[in-house]
């Protein structure tokens, strides 16, 4: 053991709503530990979406252990600062060991057994380790983007705030899962001109027959659904999230409306070269599968509903209100008065100050349910850790308990 190496059961690395939730049930089950984060608390919500940001589930999936949503609109979806505000909410109402601006930059295996942590200039023994520090960490843009001419402004997802910060002209936006699908919206308000390189991302309607689709598939038991039983198995966590929308009391997000009113659509952006940027020819292809994803569940819910002998209103089938000319012609950037380029492309995790063998040949964790091969370390708040709510506020909670059992071995019953 080195000089001023300090002993403590447990540490959790991370100090967002995953991390928050471990800590909630080790609280309870007076498990003596401490949490590291890097930055604050609500860092990702504050610092890493725009002003107009809301939830795209219904606010009474916000289910973080012992800190329902209890406000008026259980059906409503929390904007930024309310998402804040109940994420500090969560904070108080417990008081959790957290170590704020507390970077984690090294854990290893520790000769005496369990794991050696070092935070800033301090060094931990820890028997347990829970990684909560998500899996969102280096945002992708490809390596082309720095031949782009510097008069373009460019700016990643998470650094986009609002119309105002970009400067006149019309936007170039790389991507149209959630981010980006929302984001063209929020500057399609605000009247700037927009194309959007359209990917694969699967779309879904906000209401159907009568009730959010969230409330349908809750009622389907879909949110139970684990990924040991998901048709893809490990492949249901690389699959792009639906595109859809809380905004103004939600409502879909169709790509084919806004190119009718005027969003220029584009396929697959392949690459931009001399401020020229190709696309691949798949734009139809991209927007009919989303399109087929969306009357998929719907079909499902229908199923549910004749199935189970329920009354609900019908609707007519969906009509593509736009078709692409099935054009591919390469953009010139320039002329097509773009200043701006907003990629809206994901990001990929970083690991590599973790020197533990918990990763496959891809550097991908690996685990079963949040549980490694390595004795007392864990992951929590990845998506699709268990379930589809494993990373979000309506199923953390869940995988909290479980791997809190865990390090207890005892049963801990999700609050």
């Amino acid at each position: 053991m080195t000089q001023n190496e300090k002993n403590i059961p447990v540490v959790i690395v991370g100090g967002g709503q995953a991390g928050l939730s471990m800590s909630w049930y080790l609280c309870n089950e007076h498990v003596e530990h401490i949490i590291f984060e890097a930055r604050t608390a609500c860092h990702s919500w504050e610092d890493e979406r725009w002003d107009n940001f809301c939830l795209v589930t219904p606010n009474w999936q916000c289910e973080l252990p012992g800190h329902p949503y209890k406000g008026k609109d259980p059906h409503g979806f929390m904007m930024k600062q309310e998402i804040i505000d109940y994420v500090r909410g969560f904070v108080n109402s417990f008081s959790p060991p957290l170590r704020e601006h507390m970077a984690v930059t090294s854990i290893t295996r520790h000769e005496a057994g369990g794991y050696r942590v070092v935070a800033a200039d301090e060094v931990w023994h820890a028997q347990h380790v829970v990684i909560a520090s998500g899996a969102y960490h280096d945002a992708v843009i490809p390596g082309y983007a720095s031949a782009i001419d510097s008069a373009i402004f460019q700016l990643h997802s998470q650094d986009y705030r609002n119309a105002s910060q970009l400067p006149e002209g019309a936007v170039l936006v790389v991507g149209s899962g959630q981010s980006g699908a929302q984001i063209v919206e929020d500057l399609f308000l605000e009247k700037r001109k927009v194309h959007l390189c359209v990917g694969s991302a699967p779309r879904v309607s906000r209401f159907y027959r009568g009730r959010d689709i969230v409330d349908w598939l809750a009622d389907m038991r879909f949110y139970d659904l684990t990924v040991d039983n998901h048709p893809l198995r490990d492949g249901a966590r690389d699959k792009t999230n639906h595109y859809v929308t809380g905004r103004n009391g939600g409502h879909d997000l169709d790509l084919r409306l806004f190119a009718k009113d005027g969003v220029s659509l584009h396929g697959t952006l392949e690459t931009i070269r001399d401020e020229v940027a190709d696309f691949r020819p798949d734009l139809k292809i991209n927007l009919d599968d989303a399109d087929k994803t969306n009357a998929d569940i719907k079909k499902s819910i229908d199923a549910y509903i004749a199935r189970e002998g329920l009354s609900a209103p019908t609707e007519t089938p969906y009509v593509p209100v736009w078709e692409p000319d099935g054009s591919n012609t390469p953009l010139d950037l320039k002329a097509a008065g773009i200043t701006s380029i907003i990629w809206c492309i994901g990001f990929r995790p970083d690991y590599h100050w973790i020197d533990v063998p918990v990763f496959n040949g891809a550097n991908k964790p690996i685990w079963h349910r949040g549980v490694t091969d390595a004795p007392g370390f864990y992951f929590l708040g990845l998506p699709w850790l268990h379930t589809w709510g494993s990373g979000r506020f309506s199923g953390v909670s869940r995988d909290a308990a479980w791997l809190a059992s865990q390090i207890t071995g005892k049963d801990v019953p999700v609050a």
